[in-house]
């Protein structure tokens, strides 16, 4: 099982490297709950596979390019957590004052709950 779920995980972090939504989506749960944690605080959820498709197709237009690379793995019965660099180039400017052209460089952690060999959630905290 453990060996399924890193294989899901590489294939589902390739994917998001990649822009590609189709994969990113093809192991997750129709129910699949996600969300993004930034300072201790929830500031995106999404609920269900069409929310989070989506939010992930709204997501890639922010970035003329974006990597995560996993920098440790945590296995837990149905629970996989990594730890990620996260580095990126905006494509757009944000209200934050950030700028296209700008680059982000960021340490995370994303947490995968399976079920039946599908993700029913996604956590990224960073």
């Amino acid at each position: 099982m453990k060996e399924q779920q890193k294989q899901i995980v590489e294939n589902y972090v390739t994917s998001y490297n990649n822009f590609d939504i189709d994969g990113m989506i093809a192991n997750l749960d129709e129910n699949v709950v996600f969300e993004n944690i930034s300072n201790g605080k929830v500031d995106l959820r999404t609920e269900g596979l069409d929310q989070f498709k989506k939010q992930a197709e709204t997501a890639k237009e922010y970035f003329r390019q974006r990597k995560q690379t996993i920098e440790d793995w945590k296995f837990s019965d149905s629970i996989v957590s990594i730890k990620i660099n996260y580095q990126a180039i905006l494509d757009i400017d944000l209200p934050n004052g950030l700028k296209s052209g700008d680059s982000l460089n960021l340490k995370g952690k994303s947490i995968f709950k399976f079920n039946e060999g599908k993700i029913v959630k996604i956590t990224d905290e960073s």
